[in-house]
């Protein structure tokens, strides 16, 4: 039974990540194409635009993918844990919770992504079809570290205050959220 559990939170927690990066760069699950991605990192005051986007996505996408698949699973946690820590640094200011724009969601596929890296994936998996050993504790634990470490780095070096704040510029929506990206008349 404990490996029918991992295999269904693996696969429903991967492949959300896995379609949260898909909508950066696209317009597949309700995106707004990776010119809506870009914005969507602009408006939160991030660096490099479109460049951002795309290796915040392709690490979703990826690291969602690895973990629904148990695969790597270690390396893929460490993947989601670093984007989704970036994503509850933008969060942060709204408070905890979900219904006020808040860091909830993000802190929930940290913490499954980190419980997936220290349980293993499970005997349902690509690690075990692959014959790949399980992993080891000096492998794991940097790994879970690594991960929200790396997404915290990525803001310090990424991010840039916005003069006056999102509100200020009217960005914000009338509910509280991010803006919809225009789209080109």
């Amino acid at each position: 039974m404990m490996d029918a559990g991992l295999l269904v939170l693996r696969a429903v927690m991967g492949l959300l990540v896995a379609g949260h990066g898909v909508q950066k760069v696209s317009f597949r699950l309700g995106g707004h194409g990776l010119a809506g991605g870009t914005e969507e990192f602009r408006h939160d005051g991030f660096r490099g635009g479109r460049l951002t986007a795309v290796v915040a996505g392709a690490s979703q996408i990826g690291a969602g993918l690895f973990l629904a698949a148990g695969l790597l699973t270690p390396l893929a946690a460490m993947a989601a844990m670093g984007v989704m820590t970036v994503a509850g640094t933008v969060k942060w200011r709204h408070g905890l919770w979900v219904q006020n724009d808040g860091y909830e969601y993000p802190l929930v596929l940290v913490v499954v992504s980190g419980a997936l890296a220290l349980t293993g994936p499970g005997r349902w998996s690509l690690d075990q079809a692959l014959g790949l050993p399980a992993w080891p504790w000096w492998v794991v634990l940097p790994a879970i570290a690594a991960g929200p470490v790396s997404g915290l780095l990525t803001r310090a070096v990424l991010h840039r205050p916005v003069p006056g704040g999102p509100a200020a510029e009217g960005a914000a929506t009338p509910g509280g959220g991010p803006a919809q990206p225009r789209t080109p008349a």
